[in-house]
């Protein structure tokens, strides 16, 4: 019990601190909200006091908030899952520069280069290594005849190789140098209905599953990790060029000096040279914004917020309407109609602070249930600093929503 009111003392001095940033004219309390004193001469937020105390009236606002929250970080969480996987290779491999086909969306829909797209790499004296990556879509066929579509990615596989060189062992890159052999995810296994070792065919041509890595599940279909030559094998016609060029750079190198050098100089180019960073934002936003996935979380994102705020602000006016009395008295006793408006403030703050503590925990909770099953969710740091920016706006807004009921708060009704 003891350890119990430590911990719930530390969590409200906490949440004090923080809200004294919005609210920094008061000393003993925070803003100029009203305070009461106890008989250790405490004082003591009202706006706390009152959650506190009616805690059951305002946990319908609490949990609006955080179920709101929860869907927005989950939505995105898994939007940028799924479509930083289409990613995955640029961001697993060690190329600094790529070469591709000019105004590739996305590094999945990579075209054959002409022979000559990297001459100029190779005449740079800043760059240390030239790698061809070839990407070819197939037909698999599983055991029982069902058909399967998958990307073909053929590479070096070699230990000093720059595609996937931080995601493959280097028994896992010995193992695609033996002939037809390929590695393909670990979750994709299932879609298949083959064990390692046995063999599969793609596009008429038998292949043998040489084993499974952790990182390259793809959308819709199955990533296939190939040597140059077993790519070039199942997928002859599209694969005799590079559909893209890596190139490594010497430490210190200046990317964008180089990146415009070995860039096609005709008036017309044929391929175009992209930094790591640039080509994995490119293939994401293509993903994200011009297919219509974005856009449709947008707007879920978007509705889960605006019932959040309606909930919570209705909540808020149904609990002033329920004190109006206390309103009232509090107005006899010579409480400011502004310092009320305050109160209702912190209180819609203290909602939000602790619905972002409650989504946070069970976010948690989701992110580990979706490593345990083999979800791809993502929580970057901006995106989780946007969702709980995004939570105590609604909690303020709904706050302001809900001043109208004070108007009741009249003194002269106690009198009635």
């Amino acid at each position: 019990m003891r350890e119990r009111k430590l911990v719930t003392s530390i969590f409200f001095k906490l949440c004090d601190g923080l809200l004294r940033l919005f609210f920094r004219q008061g000393a003993g309390s925070i803003g100029r909200s009203p305070v009461w004193t106890d008989s250790s001469t405490r004082r003591v937020s009202l706006a706390r006091a009152s959650l506190v105390y009616d805690w059951r009236r305002y946990l319908a606002a609490v949990l609006a908030l955080t179920f709101a929250g929860l869907l927005l970080v989950v939505q995105m969480a898994l939007l940028l899952g799924m479509f930083g996987t289409v990613s995955a290779v640029v961001e697993q491999s060690k190329g600094d520069l790529w070469v591709g086909f000019r105004n590739t969306p996305s590094v999945d829909l990579g075209r054959p280069l002409h022979r000559f797209a990297d001459s100029g790499a190779w005449r740079h004296p800043d760059v240390l290594r030239v790698e061809p990556y070839l990407t070819a879509y197939g037909d698999l066929r599983r055991a029982d005849g069902a058909p399967l579509s998958v990307l073909i990615n053929g590479f070096d596989p070699r230990r000093e190789g720059l595609v996937y060189a931080r995601l493959l062992t280097p028994d896992q890159r010995a193992l695609l140098a033996e002939p037809d052999t390929i590695l393909i995810d670990i979750a994709d296994r299932p879609k298949l209905r083959a064990e390692v070792g046995e063999s599969v065919e793609i596009n008429g041509r038998r292949v043998r599953l040489a084993g499974v890595v952790d990182g390259v599940r793809a959308i819709g279909g199955v990533n296939v990790l190939a040597s140059l030559t077993t790519a070039r094998r199942l997928a002859p016609e599209n694969t005799q060029q590079p559909s893209f060029i890596l190139v490594a750079l010497r430490d210190g190198a200046n990317a964008e000096a180089i990146q415009s050098a070995i860039a096609d100089p005709v008036r017309f180019p044929r391929h175009q040279v992209w930094q790591a960073s640039e080509l994995a934002w490119r293939s994401q936003s293509y993903w994200l914004f011009e297919t219509g996935a974005g856009t449709g979380t947008a707007f879920a994102s978007l509705l889960a917020l605006i019932v959040g705020m309606v909930i919570t602000s209705q909540t808020l006016s149904a609990a002033i309407l329920a004190s109006v009395k206390e309103f009232a008295a509090l107005r006899a006793l010579g409480v400011t109609r502004g310092n009320l408006r305050r109160v209702v403030i912190e209180q819609a703050l203290w909602i939000g602070i602790v619905g972002l503590i409650f989504a946070g925990a069970l976010t948690f909770l989701l992110a580990g249930l979706g490593d345990l099953i083999r979800v791809d969710m993502r929580f970057p740091t901006w995106m989780l600093s946007g969702v709980a920016g995004s939570m105590l706006f609604i909690a303020v807004v709904s706050g302001l929503l809900a001043l109208r009921p004070l108007d009741a708060a009249d003194p002269a009704s106690l009198l009635r």
